[in-house]
């Protein structure tokens, strides 16, 4: 918070979102669009920014390709705002190079795992209304989560009722594993499946069989009922 201070200071003299304020010290661009009532991505974005502070607004989506153009960019502020959805490809064209990603406090109940496993950013997440689930535990497992927020990372709602309200790590390390439910959940409706299909050619097989006795039946007594001949 500190550094942006200091950023505030200094004048940036190129193109800059007129919502936002863009400023430059020792070389690192940065622009700060905190609480200016955003409700979507500056489609305006320089693109030599380093820092980008989107916090404090109304932001609900993150759309494929947000910030593709963004090759230079090292942190990335989305907390406090309202964002629901993520697209798998929010982040491309960042993941290499983006060191920080900040979505807490936000509305963020699910996200798909490609979209943030690919990065290599310290990501935070705390403070959303999490639904307990097989790509979060992912997400936690396999993401370079900032150590600090993830006891926050709670459920706001799960498979069972008596993991809601409690931090997902500590659900997790009294070992449950939400991806071997959804497996077996899979293999349940598979076999349905399968079942359903053994059943349908059984009565397929019992309903032909029957036709067929039925008709031979029939050309059995027309034959009967033929004159007898010599």
């Amino acid at each position: 918070q500190a550094f942006f201070c200091l950023l505030l200071c200094v004048p940036w003299g190129s193109s800059c979102p007129p919502s936002c304020q863009c400023t430059e010290r020792a070389g690192a661009k940065a622009v700060l669009c905190s609480s200016r009532h955003l409700e979507e991505i500056p489609k305006d974005i320089p693109k030599d920014a380093v820092f980008l502070k989107l916090d404090a607004n109304s932001i609900t989506r993150i759309p494929s390709n947000a910030f593709r153009h963004l090759s230079h960019l090292e942190e990335l502020d989305l907390s406090r705002n309202a964002i629901e959805k993520i697209d798998r490809a929010a982040f491309k064209g960042v993941a290499a190079g983006l060191r920080t990603l900040d979505l807490s406090s936000n509305r963020i109940r699910s996200i798909p795992k490609e979209a943030l496993l690919a990065l290599n950013a310290k990501l935070r997440l705390a403070n959303n209304p999490w639904h307990c689930e097989c790509a979060l535990q992912e997400v936690l497992w396999e993401a370079r989560l900032d150590p600090d927020s993830v006891q926050d990372i709670t459920c706001h709602t799960a498979p069972r009722e008596e993991y809601v309200g409690k931090p997902l790590l500590q659900v997790l390390d009294a070992g449950v594993n939400f991806c071997s439910v959804r497996q077996r959940t899979t293999d349940v409706a598979m076999f349905i499946t399968m079942f359903g299909w053994f059943a349908m050619v059984i009565v397929y097989v019992i309903c032909y069989v029957r036709h067929n006795r039925e008709d031979t039946c029939k050309h059995v007594d027309y034959l009967k009922s033929l004159p007898s001949t010599q």
